[in-house]
């Protein structure tokens, strides 16, 4: 039988962890399919051959987009006519929604069956994108259990896969393992600062993120403050960031990826909204969210929110069960008081820590071969 393709694209680094794990699922079934597209390390690791580096689709906010709009828009072009011309099995969207979800309507029409993986929130905000999804997505794999029901009630075909952290993640960390490779003390209090993995959170949350920590060593000088950066181009912004609000003096030591070690270390966790939250839930720490965006995009999306809670573990649980300090409520002090508290609460942490148990249960599945199977029916390749 002939060797297929399948085009790929994730935007940002958790859309290429979950593509790469899609696309490992693929492989055993597929031993001879060429990935092309747009992805990341992980995808590249996979076998992906990427048309362009992935940072270049990378943009957050509503307003930050338009000065990049031409250069995206005429990537997502070039893709669209390439993907017409010479046509893949499938193409597979990764997150990256106001990338994939246009491409996808252009590449259904001309007759590409399409996968979206990860459902946009649609539970969240924007509800009315629904109807794009319909015009564009062949299948959508969903990595939530209530999102199932969203899209069969929306005549969407859908297969709910399970969360691939909930997999990656032990349901028990190894805490003194994760200390021991970092060079940490076993019985140091460890807070983990989690800024953002884009540019643009950086920008936003680097700076309150580091006097927060001034705040808390001035509490504790003995506390040991560690921040992973996804890349030497986030490691580089984040210091200058810091060296120019005069944080420089402020010991919090800088680590090359490895994030899940220093989320698996910490007693606490200072994070940016988005999937970080998540995996420092399936981590069972306490953290306290944080999110900040230009002004204006944040004038709009305040008023289209269906819900009050932003952070993923917030969202699952249905409660605020860690707290979230969103624009101009994430201040240093209103930081540094918040994980001051978890850090002083052992009750508390305890709780937690059950209450992210049980949701790590809930999101447990093997989705490599989840994802897998869906994709294989949808080409043909499995009834």
């Amino acid at each position: 039988m002939k060797d297929i393709s399948l085009a790929l694209v994730a935007g940002e680094v958790s859309g290429d962890m979950l593509a790469a794990r899609l696309m490992a699922g693929l492989r055993p079934h597929l031993p001879g399919a060429r990935f092309h597209g747009i992805g990341g390390p992980r995808m590249m690791e996979q076998g992906l051959v990427s048309s362009v580096p992935m940072d270049t689709l990378t943009v957050r906010g509503l307003f930050e987009i338009i000065p990049r709009y031409r250069e995206i828009k005429g990537i997502q072009n070039r893709l669209r006519d390439r993907l017409l011309l010479d046509p893949p099995a499938a193409f597979i969207g990764a997150d990256y929604p106001g990338f994939n979800l246009g491409l996808e309507e252009q590449l259904r029409a001309g007759g590409i069956p399409t996968i979206h993986f990860v459902s946009p929130q649609i539970w969240a905000w924007r509800g009315g994108r629904i109807k794009k999804i319909k015009r564009a997505v062949s299948h959508m794999l969903v990595i939530f259990p209530f999102e199932e029901a969203i899209y069969r009630a929306a005549g969407v075909p859908v297969t709910y896969i399970g969360h691939p952290l909930a997999e990656m993640i032990p349901l028990v960390p190894d805490v003194a393992a994760s200390r021991v490779a970092l060079g940490i003390a076993l019985d140091a209090r460890v807070v983990t600062l989690m800024p953002g993995s884009r540019m643009g959170e950086l920008k936003y949350l680097a700076e309150p993120f580091v006097a927060a920590a001034r705040l808390l060593a001035a509490r504790d000088p003995k506390l040991v403050f560690i921040a992973p950066m996804a890349g030497e181009r986030q490691r580089a912004y984040c210091t200058g960031i810091v060296n120019a609000a005069g944080l420089a003096d402020v010991p919090v030591r800088l680590v090359d990826g490895d994030s899940h070690a220093c989320i698996a270390a910490a007693d606490a966790v200072l994070v940016a909204s988005g999937t970080a939250t998540l995996e420092v839930a399936l981590f069972k720490k306490p953290m306290v969210i944080a999110y900040k965006v230009m002004r204006a995009s944040w004038e709009i999306m305040r008023h289209m929110g269906y819900q009050p809670w932003i952070g993923l573990p917030n969202i699952l649980a249905r409660e605020f069960v860690v707290p979230e300090y969103l624009q101009h409520a994430a201040t240093p002090q209103a930081l540094a008081d918040a994980v001051w508290r978890q850090l002083d609460d052992p009750s508390g942490r305890e709780q937690l820590a059950r209450r992210f148990t049980d949701m790590h249960h809930s999101l447990l599945r093997n989705s490599a071969e989840a994802s897998a199977e869906a994709v294989l029916r949808v080409i043909g390749r499995k009834k």
